[in-house]
């Protein structure tokens, strides 16, 4: 079972550093089996254990109108045993799967038990330790209010969130105003401790109400809001006719309405595959699906105690009053705002409730999950962590900054790409290097272990050589290459609608930075293994029988950069474009198309503009869809050429003409690696998809498949 956390009322100290005295007071009795509120004032500070759970003891005072008053009191600053990382490493051990909806529904039993108390905020300790600097992630639970909504995403995002969840206890009866006030207090706390940084509201639901809320009454305050399945169409929902019944149901009949209810909220299939591994054998993994819902569907009875019949009217109540009240104002929310909506959620029109608070909210993004239910953030193949980066919100200060910001792929985001692309089962890339003598190899024993790296190269029709290189070189080396992509791949939510998570979403998660010589000198300078096509997008969107043609600028614009922080230059080509897809339709097709041309032109004149000042053929930068025809896939050859040494060499800095020098002898080494590709393919008996199938079949199901002797 998943540990708990330390529970804290109110305001709580962070893992990293303790900044604050707890607010109402815990008592830990010693007895394993309860947990109790101290009623008395006291101003000790202790620690005790409980269930699992670690409690530390803090200060209530009583106003004189016997209202209970929330006080906060400073303490000293303690060393901590947990020390904060100041990086991740490459595939990063985020702990996704480890946690499942049955570790949820026992870790509940613990935190439901009747203790008197007010609503409070605990940090889980399985969050750990997060990175130095990290920001806060506030998570407000939906309407059950056990605050382990975000459970199976606790060990991911603590390692880049200190992470703090809202805890309301079952017989709780706080109404929303007051929710909405404990809450702020806790962001204003924190907004005057740290200024500038950004405070993440993480609203499941009828959290989304209360986020908003929040946000509504703090427009000055930097915030970005996740609202997951927003109860804010409460009034809409699928079950309203069956609400009112709900108070007419007998006691001992309501112990299996939560049951009920809870299918109609999840979907149990995906929560049972949580865990389980992905690419497993068909018979093995409905084996394992099948013992994972044997033990998960018993605990679902456990929830008609987390939610009783009285909490649970009470608690459709609030949502009515917190849906009006943030529906009332959203016109004031000026935060930043994620909306994840599922598809099959048949509590709440959630799709189309997200279509309007775009509408309506000023800064909204919106990402799409189809296959989901309402329960989406327990459900398999939601990667949190993932989906914020990749729609850019991840962010230590009041701006994203996209080389501080950086968090490198988890072990879970490595394996979430390879079932989405699976570009080795289905073009089984081949990857050839060259070492220091000049010999040719497969594989990448030719790459440099050290940074700064930059590699140059050859950019495929609508950049179809991306994943699968980012793909290889995670699997062999553990390398993460950073590339350098046009600024639409960055802006593109504002220009277009763009609901669903797509490749774009993938380009950014795995790294990828606006190319502007800015961000390739703050790359270089990290000693990041960084990619750049010099060619860009007029490379990428190239004219019929232009294929495996360099487009570059006349400029050496990359050579005196990388000589500058001495990096290794490493150029490479790849083939296989006209393998996979044939070009029916290009720019020059499209633009006798009098609707279409007209509507590109208008698109492209709010593209920031790349090389403005080219002529030629590199000054052709318009982005466009070409049409193109899908091939039985072949295969793609890359040949990382021989690494090219820029330490010692200071000419290069001074010198323009021994910088032109290397510039075209690196462009011709990379059309000589093309030439030779596409020669030494013929001799492949495995280029097509049918021999390498019957090969994997018969030989060697999960090994690479042969190709050519280089």
């Amino acid at each position: 079972m998943a540990s708990i956390g330390k529970l804290f009322p109110s305001t709580l100290p962070i893992v990293i550093e303790p900044k604050f005295h707890i607010q109402t007071k815990i008592r830990a009795t010693g007895n394993s089996s309860s947990m109790a509120l101290s009623s008395s004032d006291s101003s000790s500070s202790s620690i005790g254990t409980n269930n699992g759970v670690s409690f530390v003891n803090g200060v209530k005072e009583s106003s004189g109108d016997g209202n209970v008053r929330l006080v906060s009191k400073k303490i000293n600053k303690k060393k901590q045993v947990g020390i904060a990382q100041d990086e991740l490493e490459v595939l990063w051990d985020d702990g996704y799967g480890t946690v499942t909806v049955k570790d949820y529904l026992e870790s509940a039993k613990d935190m439901i038990r009747v203790d008197g108390g007010p609503p409070r905020w605990f940090c889980p300790v399985d969050c750990g330790n997060p990175l130095q600097g990290s920001p806060l992630l506030l998570f407000l639970p939906g309407i059950d209010g056990v605050g382990l909504g975000l459970c199976l995403h606790h060990k991911t995002l603590g390692r880049v969130f200190e992470v703090r969840c809202l805890h309301i206890p079952v017989y709780d009866r706080t109404p929303f105003g007051e929710l909405v006030s404990l809450v702020e207090d806790t962001v204003r706390l924190e907004h005057t401790l740290y200024p500038n940084k950004p405070i993440y509201l993480v609203g499941d639901s009828f959290g989304g109400c209360l986020a908003l809320a929040v946000a509504a009454r703090n427009p000055s305050i930097d915030l970005v809001l996740i609202l997951v399945n927003p109860a804010t169409s409460i009034t809409k929902s699928q079950l309203q006719p069956i609400f009112p019944l709900l108070e007419l149901v007998p006691d001992e009949l309501h112990v299996a309405l939560p049951y009920l209810l809870s299918f109609v909220m999840g979907d149990p299939i995906r929560m049972a595959s949580v865990n389980i591994e992905k690419g497993l054998p068909p018979a093995q993994m409905l084996e394992q699906l099948s013992a994972n819902l044997t033990s998960l569907l018993p605990c679902l009875s456990g929830l008609a105690d987390i939610i009783p019949k009285e909490t649970l009217l009470w608690k459709l109540k609030l949502l009515y009053s917190g849906a009006s009240y943030a529906n009332s104002r959203l016109h004031a929310v000026k935060a930043e705002v994620l909306v994840l909506a599922s598809g099959k959620d048949n509590m709440l029109p959630s799709r189309e409730e997200a279509q309007c608070l775009k509408k309506l909210l000023q800064n909204c993004t919106v990402r799409y999950f189809k296959d989901n239910s309402h329960t989406l953030l327990l459900e398999d193949g939601i990667h949190l962590l993932a989906v914020i980066k990749g729609t850019l919100k991840y962010r230590r200060s009041r701006n994203h900054d996209y080389i501080s910001d950086y968090i490198p792929p988890s072990h879970s985001d490595f394996e979430l790409l390879k079932q989405s692309f699976g570009s080795r089962q289905v073009i089984s890339p081949v990857m050839l290097s060259t070492l220091d003598d000049g010999k040719i190899v497969r594989g990448l024993a030719g790459i440099p272990n050290q940074g700064p790296v930059l590699f140059v190269g050859y950019h495929m029709l609508m950049g179809l050589e991306l994943m699968p290189l980012v793909e290889e070189f995670l699997s062999e080396r553990k390398i993460m290459i950073r590339g350098m992509a046009h600024p639409i791949f960055f802006t593109l939510d504002s220009a277009f609608a763009m609901d669903e998570s797509t490749i774009i979403d993938k380009v950014r998660e795995f790294g990828s930075v606006p190319v502007t010589p800015n961000n390739l000198y703050r790359l270089l300078s990290s000693k990041s293994f960084t990619l750049l096509y010099p060619g860009g997008a007029r490379e990428a969107l190239h004219r019929k029988g232009e294929e495996y043609k360099l487009f570059w600028p006349d400029q050496p614009e990359f050579v005196r950069m990388a000589a500058r922080f001495e990096a290794t230059i490493v150029p490479f080509g790849v083939v296989g474009e006209d393998d996979i897809a044939q070009l029916v339709l290009d720019y020059d097709d499209i633009m006798k198309i009098p609707i279409v041309s007209d509507f590109i032109k208008d698109k492209n004149q709010d593209v920031m503009r790349l090389r403005g000042d080219a002529k030629g053929e590199i000054a052709k930068q318009d982005l466009y869809i070409p049409g193109i025809l899908p091939k039985v896939p072949g295969r793609f050859y890359y040949l990382f050429g021989k690494p090219v040494e820029t330490k010692g060499r200071k000419e290069l800095l001074k010198d323009k003409e021994s910088a032109n020098e290397l510039y075209t002898q690196i462009k011709e080494d990379i059309e000589r690696t093309m030439s030779y590709l596409k020669e030494k393919r013929e001799t492949d008996p495995y280029r097509g998809i049918i021999e390498r199938t019957v090969y994997r079949t018969i030989l060697a199901p999960t090994n690479d498949v042969p190709a050519f002797e280089p």
